[in-house]
């Protein structure tokens, strides 16, 4: 199994090799800020390559969380969109896997048709370098990827894009937990909708079922059942990241916890 942990972005190498993993996960500059992406790595963007490369690791990245191509307001949406192809961009320069993405919103009073319809122009108007994987999220009655019928109508949206086939999914447990998807059928669930699921990230939940909270829990210290999670890691079959508190110490309790399950 192919598992790894989101980590600071600084030196994402020693990270790996500190938890003794495969794969990571990280940011490229302020997750909250439009400024475009950062390479704090030493070596910079051929250095990071490179040596990912040389050890082993594949590199992840994740998209700044105010990106939100989906949204009508084009103070957002415009600028969402720059970003994504900024990050895109940076992430094939360093030789990530995948740039993962959260799926967005649009306003309460906005018809959702718009916001799928604004996930097939964001496809279509981005060099994709790399894949991109839309990640399902916990909360909002109008987001874009909380619940199935919207990721399906999403995928329907991109499936005519020019560049659909770079188009991959990034499944959350805590946030399907939280969102109100079942976790004994979510993977076949999604499957039917995507055919595809490229990314794992692995996540207990602080919070009860459908609550809408985002909020990520070490591996059997939340509220979703062990011997489910493992259930959906199983079924899934795709490179883990996890997204759980603590550091490299908190993160090597965690794989273990995953791998005695498998």
């Amino acid at each position: 199994m192919l598992i790894g942990a989101h980590v600071d972005q600084t030196d994402p190498i020693a990270e790996a090799k500190a938890r003794g993993a495969s794969l990571v996960q990280f940011f490229l500059g302020d997750p909250q800020d439009y400024k475009g992406p950062e390479i704090a790595y030493a070596g910079g963007a051929s250095g990071l390559r490179a040596d990912a490369e040389a050890a082993g690791i594949d590199l992840y990245v994740h998209a700044p969380y105010i990106v939100n191509v989906a949204t009508t307001n084009n103070r957002i949406r415009i600028p969402s969109r720059k970003l994504l192809q900024q990050h895109v961009d940076a992430a094939a320069e360093i030789g990530a896997k995948g740039l993962i993405v959260h799926g967005g919103h649009v306003n309460k009073a906005d018809d959702p048709e718009k916001g799928f319809d604004n996930w097939r122009k964001a496809i279509e108007a981005t060099d994709l370098k790399i894949p991109v994987l839309i990640e399902n999220t916990a909360g909002g009655d109008n987001a874009m990827t909380r619940y199935l019928d919207r990721i399906g109508r999403v995928w329907d949206a991109i499936s005519g894009a020019e560049q659909a086939d770079m188009v991959g999914f990034c499944l959350d447990t805590c946030h399907a937990h939280a969102g109100g998807n079942a976790l004994e059928t979510v993977v076949a669930d999604v499957l039917k909708i995507t055919g595809r699921i490229d990314l794992v990230h692995c996540n207990d939940s602080r919070d009860e079922f459908d609550s809408g909270a985002d909020r990520h829990a070490s591996l059997g210290a939340g509220r979703i059942d062990p011997d489910l999670l493992a259930q959906v890691i199983r079924d899934a079959d795709a490179p883990v990241v996890c997204e759980t508190p603590g550091g490299a110490e908190q993160h090597q309790a965690d794989f273990a916890w995953l791998r005695d399950r498998l």
